[in-house]
């Protein structure tokens, strides 16, 4: 792998950042630092990093509100900072769509490892985009042409997806292990004013008899107690 990949740090306490970024530093990779959740969002916006070391801590906008827009924004891979122990941060970050975790206080080779993993995970994504195509074992998803075929047929699904219903479908297909619940779902792909979480309920339902329509059947997959996934 080249490690001349970029690399944006963000941690407002300067120590920590500096201590990271010479370690990555150290292993070939370019970086970049921010102190603060808005600078954080500029740069990834100017600068596409392959991967984003985020705190979750910060004053003003925090860690857990910078990977929301990340998410938001594409695929860019996100190893989380955290000072809390406690399962409740830990399974947060993940189910808000961080790939992984270090719990401070931490050993900076640590971190250093983890980024390389994440990013041989990752290597062959598009990190900082949403690809233009999306694909399972069943449907292929076209996000420029707002299409959606049947891996099967190659034919377009029978019935054309309303704008929420396909960006539903193409946040499901982005993470298709990830169980979203209702929230992330809303936050993510509902348009605004649709602020009920009843309302994801109703989408879903529609997206998935248009699915039925082409014989495609069982997409997306209720999780009993926690919200949708995508499902084979």
């Amino acid at each position: 792998m080249n490690n001349s990949q970029l690399i944006l740090v963000v941690e407002d306490d300067t120590e920590i950042g500096d201590i990271v970024t010479a370690y990555l530093q150290r292993d070939g990779f370019r970086t970049l630092y921010a102190d603060r959740g808005e600078l954080a969002l500029e740069l990834h916006a100017q600068e596409s990093p392959a991967l984003v070391i985020l705190d979750i801590r910060m004053p003003g906008m925090d860690g857990w509100q910078v990977l929301a827009e990340l998410r938001r924004r594409g695929n860019t891979p996100v190893l989380m900072l955290t000072a809390n122990d406690d399962i409740t941060d830990r399974l947060s970050a993940l189910r808000i769509g961080a790939d992984d975790y270090v719990i401070k206080p931490f050993m900076p080779a640590e971190v250093v490892a983890r980024t390389h993993a994440i990013l041989r995970r990752t290597s062959g994504q598009q990190d900082n985009t949403v690809s233009p195509v999306l694909e399972s074992k069943r449907l292929r998803l076209y996000s420029d042409e707002f299409r959606v075929t049947s891996q099967q047929t190659g034919e377009p699904i029978a019935t054309p997806l309303t704008t929420t219903e396909f960006r539903l479908l193409a946040h499901l297909m982005r993470y298709p292990r990830k169980v979203f619940s209702r929230q992330e779902l809303l936050e993510y792909c509902l348009l605004e004013g649709e602020a009920l979480e009843r309302t994801v309920d109703s989408h879903i339902s529609k997206l998935r008899r248009k699915l039925e329509d082409s014989d495609i059947t069982g997409i997306p997959i209720s999780v009993r107690g926690i919200g949708y996934k995508l499902g084979d």
